[in-house]
């Protein structure tokens, strides 16, 4: 047997991650979609007093349910449906990540399916396989929207456990109407094994102002939960605070599968802090919705291809050799996503500076490669 006896399913396979390289040879990052303004010098000081006071009592282990977190998730989350939200509807982990693989270990597993529509989050069939569910991945439209009739008889035919949504979908930035999201709940609950339909909202707080949260069907359909994080909008990517709304069922189920005091003092001290300068850590969001919606608008009249988006990110293309693209990019200074389908190239929406730089540099390439 070969060194080390690893999984034989896992042989081969490279981790996921997008490149990471350091900032003074790369300094335009526009690759991974994290919010470019940092915490202002009082969130900063809030901060660091509360992690001082939370190392206090690193000797003890953390309130394992989290209650005072759940408590403002929910008074958050409560603005964006006319329901609310009550804690016992709220689930945190480390990242989003964790709370997806969370559910698939909770309702996945050998014997049941996931379902999702490509293109969509590259993580998501890691998830099935790290918890040995079954991964079926469904095509979207030409133009990235769910094809309704499409995604129906797919449902009735795989008969999933999980269906997985993100809305903005990444990397395409395209968002899910209600209908769609209804339509897949009223589908998997009418299985003989009901499932769960995740509406993974990461990139929701970038979605234009006409676009509801599926947040507001949650009191019409107890198979539906909806993600969240802080690494996006809240400009936490470094703190790894993940977290949903669901019916109190689907997170008292998840309590089964976490693993004991999942989440740590220190992470829940500073997530409170930093829930506490939400006013200011989202204050940049209407910036960088202009700046993106500008991109769409410069990308077209350069005569790209560009996915309509709702996220902090756009989709453009399209290129005979997109690695070419983005390795000229790179050469100048930039770094963006070589991901989603092919021929296409995906940029995360910057400050202003750092937009005009990548456009310069798009500029550039395409004249040296003319």
């Amino acid at each position: 047997m070969s060194w080390p006896p690893l999984r034989e399913e896992l042989r081969g396979i490279e981790p996921y991650g997008a490149p990471q390289l350091p900032i003074d040879l790369v300094p335009v990052q526009l690759n991974v979609n994290e919010n470019p303004y940092g915490p202002s010098a009082a969130c900063i000081a809030d901060i660091a007093a509360a992690a001082s006071e939370a190392a206090a009592t690193l000797n003890r282990y953390p309130d394992r349910e989290f209650v005072a977190l759940r408590q403002v998730l929910a008074w958050y989350l409560s603005s964006d449906t006319p329901a609310g939200i009550v804690p016992e509807q709220v689930w945190a982990a480390n990242g989003s990540n964790e709370v997806m693989l969370q559910l698939l270990q909770a309702f996945g597993g050998p014997g049941r399916t996931a379902v999702s529509f490509a293109p969509t989050y590259s993580m998501y069939p890691e998830y099935a396989r790290d918890t040995h569910t079954r991964w079926v991945a469904g095509r979207r439209a030409d133009d990235f929207a769910l094809d309704l009739d499409a995604a129906r008889d797919l449902v009735k035919t795989e008969q999933p456990n999980v269906i997985l949504l993100p809305s903005p979908n990444n990397p395409t930035g395209t968002a899910l109407p209600p209908d769609a999201v209804a339509m897949l709940c009223e589908t998997a609950g009418g299985n003989d094994v009901s499932g769960i339909v995740v509406v993974d909202e990461a990139y929701g707080e970038f979605r234009r102002a006409d676009v509801p949260s599926a947040l507001e069907l949650l009191p019409s359909y107890r198979n539906l939960v909806v993600t969240r994080t802080m690494s996006k909008a809240f400009a936490g990517a470094g703190l790894r605070l993940g977290y949903l709304a669901a019916a109190p069922e689907i997170c008292d189920a998840i309590r089964i599968v976490r693993l004991p005091y999942h989440l740590s003092a220190v992470t829940q001290a500073v997530a409170l802090a930093a829930l506490r300068h939400a006013p200011e850590l989202l204050g940049k969001v209407d910036e960088l919705r202009r700046e993106r919606d500008a991109l769409v608008v410069w990308l077209r009249d350069e005569g790209y291809d560009v996915a309509d988006s709702d996220a902090n990110f756009v989709l453009f293309g399209r290129f005979a050799d997109r690695h070419a693209v983005w390795q000229g990019l790179l050469d100048r200074g930039v770094l963006i996503r070589e991901t989603g389908p092919d021929g296409w190239l995906r940029v995360s929406v910057g400050t202003p500076e750092e937009m005009a730089a990548f456009r310069s540099a798009l500029t550039d390439v395409n004249g040296e490669r003319a």
